[in-house]
C-alpha cells in the first residue's frame, strides 16, 4: 500500500498541472506579502488572513507529497533547496499576530517568494552557477580591491585639498570611486579637479577602464562559463546514459531470443 501511496505522489508531484499550481500558489503568496505593505479596510485583512493559512498549508502539503515520493529519503535533508523549503515551511507556523517572533514569521514568510527557484529547475541552475563561481569571483574581487586601494591612495594625496567631503581619507576616495565606478555623476568629480590638476583625466579614464570594462567583463565571463557546465549536467541528468542504453538493448535482445524459441 505504501508504494502504491508513494508512486501515486511522485506522479503528483512530476504532475505539470501541479507544478503549475506550486508556481501560482508562491505567486499569491508574493501579491499577498506585497498587499499587506498598504494600509488595507478589515475585510480585505482578514482575506488576507485566510489566504496566509491556506498558502502555509498549501506548501506543508507540497512539502511532505516530495518527501514521501522521494527514492532516497535520507538524502532528502542533504540537498539544499529542500533544507530551504523546510525551513521557510517550520518557521512559516509561527503565528504572526500576539508573539514575541511575530516580526522573524512576517520576514520568513517573504523569503517564501524564493520558493520560486526551488520549483523552476532553470532557475535553479542560474542560482547554481552564481554559487559555484563565487570562488572564482574571489580572486576577481580581490584584485579589484586592490586597484580600488591604490587609485583611492593616489586620489585622497593628490585631490585631498581639492574636495575633502570626496577624497578626505581612503575610506572616503573608495566609495567616490565607486560612484565613478558606477557612472554616477562622475563627470562632475573629474571636472572639478581638472580645473587643478588638466591632465588628471587620465587618472578617471584608466580606472574606468580597468574596473568598470576589464573587471566586468572578467566577471560576466567567469559566470558564463560555470553556467555552460551547469547546463551540460543538467542535460546529462536528463539523458539516458551509455550503460543504461546497453542495459535496455540487453534486456531487449533477451526477450526476442525467449519470443525464437517459442
Amino acid at each position: 500500500m505504501y508504494d502504491s501511496l508513494r508512486t501515486n505522489l511522485s506522479n503528483l508531484k512530476n504532475n505539470k498541472f501541479f507544478e503549475l499550481l506550486v508556481v501560482a500558489v508562491i505567486i499569491i503568496s508574493a501579491l499577498e506579502i506585497g498587499a499587506k505593505t498598504f494600509e488595507l479596510p478589515d475585510s480585505a485583512v482578514s482575506i488576507t488572513t485566510v489566504l496566509d493559512v491556506f498558502i502555509t498549508v498549501f506548501f506543508l502539503f507540497e512539502l511532505a507529497i516530495r518527501f514521501i515520493a522521494d527514492d532516497d529519503k535520507r538524502s532528502f535533508f542533504k540537498k539544499g533547496w529542500n533544507v530551504f523549503d523546510t525551513l521557510v515551511v517550520v518557521v512559516s507556523l509561527i503565528p504572526v499576530d500576539d508573539s514575541e517572533m511575530a516580526l522573524l514569521a512576517r520576514l520568513v514568510r517573504v523569503f517564501r517568494v524564493l520558493r520560486m527557484v526551488s520549483v523552476v529547475p532553470e532557475l535553479r541552475v542560474l542560482i547554481n552557477s552564481l554559487i559555484k563561481a563565487l570562488p572564482q569571483l574571489g580572486y576577481v574581487v580581490l584584485l579589484m580591491f586592490i586597484i580600488f586601494y591604490i587609485y583611492a591612495a593616489i586620489g585622497s594625496f593628490i585631490f585631498n585639498d581639492i574636495n575633502p567631503e570626496l577624497w578626505g581619507d581612503i575610506a572616503i576616495s573608495m566609495l567616490t570611486l565607486f560612484r565613478i565606478m558606477t557612472f554616477e555623476d562622475w563627470t562632475d568629480i573629474q571636472y572639478e579637479t581638472m580645473e587643478v590638476y588638466p591632465m588628471s583625466w587620465v587618472y578617471y579614464m584608466s580606472f574606468i577602464f580597468l574596473t568598470a570594462f576589464a573587471f566586468l567583463n572578467m566577471v560576466i565571463g567567469i559566470v558564463v562559463g560555470v553556467m555552460e557546465e551547469e547546463h551540460r549536467a543538467a542535460r546529462a541528468q536528463k539523458e539516458p546514459s551509455l550503460s543504461e542504453l546497453q542495459q535496455e538493448l540487453r534486456e531487449i535482445k533477451e526477450v526476442l531470443s525467449e519470443l525464437q524459441k517459442k
